[in-house]
């Protein structure tokens, strides 16, 4: 069953954008979007969504399927139909049974920490 959310912007189930989109709010994209980067506060990609770009946004839904890279301040929730080409950078992330996804996966407090050196760092710490 599809999320509920209330987007203040909507890219329709038959609907297709082209181009770098910025904005402010909730983005539902139900139809297609291809760019190179989308920057949204938060960004929910609908069961029949297709996206092809870069997201960037507070919180991140995804139902459909995404080709490009994500970073998430908070969170990212990827649902039983979601199918994901890309690396995902996020302090939290829920992966509920059925996805599919490849790509690397960074989940760190700051989503643009260098985690491997951290954890180098700590390991080290204890010599």
């Amino acid at each position: 069953m599809p999320v509920k959310v209330d987007a203040n912007t909507v890219i329709g189930e038959k609907s297709y954008f082209e181009g770098k989109m910025l904005i402010n709010g909730t983005l539902q994209i139900d139809g297609r979007f291809e760019g190179t980067l989308l920057m949204v506060d938060q960004i929910y990609i609908g069961p029949n969504g297709k996206v092809k770009a870069n997201l960037e946004g507070s919180n991140i839904i995804i139902e459909g399927i995404v080709i490009g890279n994500i970073k998430a301040k908070n969170r990212v929730i990827l649902m039983p139909t979601a199918r994901v080409l890309g690396d995902i950078r996020t302090p939290e992330i829920m992966i509920q049974n059925g996805v599919m996804l490849e790509g690397n996966l960074h989940i760190a407090s700051r989503p643009d920490m260098a985690i491997k050196d951290a954890i180098i760092d700590l390991y080290k710490k204890h010599e």
